[in-house]
């Protein structure tokens, strides 16, 4: 049950074809499900062979070597890129020069637009490797001579997330940690799947932040009161500080490297969580007649829970 289900055939060719990096991840399937549904031929960007999906065309390659994704397609959404590395080296691999690879495969099929999937951390380029990686691919994008758009979305949640996983798994035990006292948006994955249609139909250039529509964003309180009451239930809320995030990172660090693993806390993710302010910017939203959410915190939490529960991932 850990698959997402499949999306239905699309109508076709009245829709243009997207082509799609990073459709087997999280975001990524969600948005070919629903790009499908809105009757898009998409070709999608794969390292290993997939099961067929009606209306998606698998096509092998990576973002250094991206091969025919890009013939035919009218646009180019590109979600692809590394958001935990054992080096830095990997995040410049993954997130510049992967996108620089596809901004110079879109250019050479003559792919009439491009929509960079970005993050809010590329506010803040000094915070983090992962934000200095992603605001340099900004950067990229910016200069290039197609036509694009950047969205910056925040925290995404949804079905199928493992990410947000643990946040749900300590409730269930009764716990919810609290990584300081920042404030911070949300977004439902298939809401910011919709935002990235509309914006692949818009004529938007520009960098834009997405949020669920909560003016001023959710508190880790907020999101903790919402998980256990998706969950039926009661929650001890554990405060953190900064410094025992930092400790937390070093151990997690030590433990990975001996594992040879990814670190689940790292020091990018700490740092991140200690940030204060992961607030959509209201100057930088998207324009409500492009688009605008549907799903409000507490819905997508309670649906996010129930599909934790159907597919087996909470006890």
């Amino acid at each position: 049950m850990n698959d997402l289900p499949p999306a239905p055939r699309g109508r076709g060719d009245d829709k243009p074809t997207l082509a799609v990096t990073g459709g087997t991840g999280f975001v990524g399937r969600h948005l070919l499900r629903i790009a499908v549904e809105a009757g898009h031929p998409v070709r999608a960007l794969t390292r290993a062979p997939q099961a067929p999906q009606p209306g998606v065309t698998w096509v092998t390659g990576t973002l250094a070597a991206p091969g025919d994704l890009c013939a035919g397609a009218d646009t180019v959404i590109h979600i692809a890129g590394v958001i935990n590395a054992r080096v830095p080296d990997e995040f410049l691999a993954g997130n510049v020069a992967g996108t620089a690879s596809i901004l110079a495969a879109a250019s050479a099929a003559h792919v009439r637009r491009l929509v960079n999937v970005s993050s809010l951390a590329a506010r803040e380029p000094a915070l983090s490797l992962y934000g200095a990686s992603k605001a340099a691919a900004e950067a990229l994008v910016a200069a290039s001579l197609l036509d694009h758009v950047t969205i910056r979305p925040p925290g995404v949640y949804g079905p199928g997330d493992r990410e947000t996983l643990m946040v749900y798994s300590l409730a269930q035990r009764g716990f919810a940690v609290l990584p300081g006292p920042g404030r911070f948006s949300m977004i439902e994955v298939g809401d910011l799947a919709r935002a990235l249609l509309a914006l692949a139909a818009s004529d938007l250039s520009g960098v834009y932040e997405i949020d669920d529509g909560t003016p001023g964003g959710h508190s880790h309180a907020e999101l903790a009161d919402a998980v256990a009451a998706a969950l039926h239930r009661r929650v001890r809320q554990v405060r953190l500080p900064v410094s025992a995030l930092r400790i937390g990172a070093v151990i997690d660090t030590l433990l990975a490297r001996r594992s040879g693993t990814l670190p689940r806390l790292s020091f990018d993710r700490a740092r991140y969580l200690a940030h204060p302010d992961w607030v959509a910017a209201p100057a930088r939203q998207l324009p409500r007649t492009i688009w605008e959410p549907q799903v409000a915190l507490a819905d997508g939490i309670a649906a996010t829970a129930a599909w934790y529960r159907s597919a087996g991932w909470l006890d």
